[in-house]
């Protein structure tokens, strides 16, 4: 048994996610033991990019934002991309899906510009977190305080910057989401 048996987490994405940022992750908490679950708001498959010119790999969606229940999830991973996250920071239903993880306290884990979609959620005033320094303005003009860390821990906010940083999003994510599921806060 590891530290995320038993364990769903939903990765929100659309396509033009950045393949890393969506794979890293996945493969990290596959590892601790839990269940990555790929959310967006079609069926079917997403492409993903590498950088924001370079399609990567198809990557085949699990559930629906019609019917992904946030209940469901131990917590949520935003990957990152341009064009994933513009593309979601317009999304009623992401909005309500962010919201519902943070109202309920479960972690949250933005890499890179997954945090645009936080900013039109309204979840993101007050708290402190890193990203991408292309959305720094968007952020702080939403009421954000931003660093410049390759992962930052705000409650149940867990940023980091972007790919580079990603084996310190992997350990960070999985210990904050092993925590929640002991019932640590």
């Amino acid at each position: 048994m590891t530290e995320l048996t038993g364990q769903k987490i939903a990765f929100l994405t659309k396509r033009g996610v950045e393949q890393p940022e969506l794979t890293e992750p996945w493969k990290a908490i596959e590892a601790a033991g839990g269940q990555p679950v790929l959310v967006s708001d079609e069926p079917g498959t997403i492409t993903a990019m590498i950088g924001d010119w370079d399609h990567g790999d198809e990557f085949q969606v699990d559930v629906t934002l019609d019917d992904a229940n946030p209940d469901d999830y131990l917590g949520l991973v935003l990957p990152g991309g341009t064009l994933n996250s513009d593309k979601l920071r317009t999304n009623e239903k992401a909005h309500a899906f962010v919201r519902a993880f943070m109202d309920a306290g479960k972690p949250v884990a933005p890499i890179c510009h997954g945090a645009w979609v936080m900013i039109d959620a309204g979840v993101i005033a007050g708290r402190i977190l890193t990203s991408t320094t292309r959305i720094k303005t968007d952020l702080v003009n939403a009421g954000a305080t931003w660093v410049d860390e390759e992962f930052h821990t705000d409650g149940n906010l867990l940023s980091s910057r972007s790919p580079r940083d990603l084996p310190a999003f992997n350990a960070g994510i999985v210990k904050a989401f092993a925590a929640a599921a002991r019932g640590e806060r």
